[in-house]
């Protein structure tokens, strides 16, 4: 009962986030940031040991609510139907990443490049100025395929091992590595310990958003042996772990090169060169948000099919 219960509160929660996206107003996610930055701002000192203080208290509160909540629900079929699927309503982003996407598919084909500059910054770190159609295109490409890993796939395999624990946990893991997981003075030594859980949360998920997108290239007019060619080929080359399997799978499979230079601030990151096509344009970016909703679907049967899984292998055990 409690799998049937899992399963279509994964489900139910996947749909509300396609219909309606983010929840407007109230939204947990920056409820936990706000406190996640004011325990920092108490906590704070160039120190790893800090930094892994301030992430073993943030997700272990996190975790503990959501054990609770989840222990107080497996009782009540439909109360644990429910309260899965707002957890996984609120976790998702897959329509508010493919909205973005489509809003610069619009700004570029309009031409008007000072909005589109303006509106990365929804999509990705990287400095915008001047950066041309062609450059903005790649970076709204990246950022489908890593986000769509990162805010769809990742949550929904923790919720297929561990339920609302597994998602609301790992949603705190993702928020503090965005927040303080990225290099820079203030946060090299602090941020540490949220960058290197980050990269093991999204392991296997990177992964599996990978052979997603390969799966998904005959639909978007690719080829799944080029993306699993480029996966293995160049992954490799990204600085990160687990965002060079995912874009270049996606570069591979919309048959475009993705990679290189990229400015955030005063610091400078060569991520290599992924694919081997010719470079991302704007008429691109269509057809890597087709791509985005085809890997988020994917993502959703392997973790129903993966809830199922454990709860008989569970149940074998027993």
């Amino acid at each position: 009962m409690a799998t049937t219960a899992r399963v279509a509160g994964l489900v139910l929660g996947y749909g509300a986030d396609l219909v309606f996206g983010d929840p407007r107003r109230w939204h947990p996610v920056a409820g936990f940031g706000r406190a996640a930055a004011a325990l920092e701002r108490r906590l704070w000192a160039d120190s790893r040991v800090l930094g892994a203080a301030h992430v073993a208290v943030c997700v272990g509160a996190t975790l503990g609510a959501g054990v609770l909540a989840q222990r107080l629900a497996r009782r009540h079929p439909v109360a644990e139907t429910l309260l899965t699927a707002a957890a996984t309503w609120t976790v998702l982003g897959g329509r508010s990443l493919r909205r973005e996407g489509r809003v610069m598919h619009g700004l570029l084909t309009n031409g008007d490049l000072a909005a589109a500059r303006r509106r990365l910054s929804h999509l990705a770190g990287r400095d915008p100025d001047g950066l041309g159609p062609g450059q903005l295109a790649r970076a709204t490409v990246e950022s489908l395929a890593e986000n769509t890993s990162d805010a769809v796939v990742a949550p929904l395999w923790w919720a297929a091992l561990a339920g609302v624990p597994g998602l609301v946990g790992y949603r705190a893991v993702n928020t503090l590595d965005a927040m303080i997981g990225h290099r820079s003075p203030r946060y090299e030594r602090f941020g540490w310990a949220a960058a290197r859980l980050d990269d093991a949360a999204n392991l296997i998920p990177a992964r599996l958003s990978g052979a997603l997108a390969a799966a998904g290239a005959p639909f978007v007019g690719g080829s799944p042996r080029r993306a699993l060619r480029a996966w293995r080929r160049d992954a490799g080359r990204h600085p990160s772990p687990n965002a060079g399997p995912v874009e270049a799978s996606f570069a591979g499979a919309l048959g475009i090169t993705l990679g290189g230079v990229n400015r955030y601030g005063d610091r400078v990151e060569n991520r290599g060169t992924l694919g081997d096509g010719p470079p991302p344009a704007v008429r691109d970016i269509p057809r890597a948000v087709r791509l985005s909703g085809l890997v988020g679907a994917g993502g959703l049967a392997v973790a129903t099919a993966a809830t199922a899984a454990t709860a008989a292998l569970r149940r074998r055990r027993a």
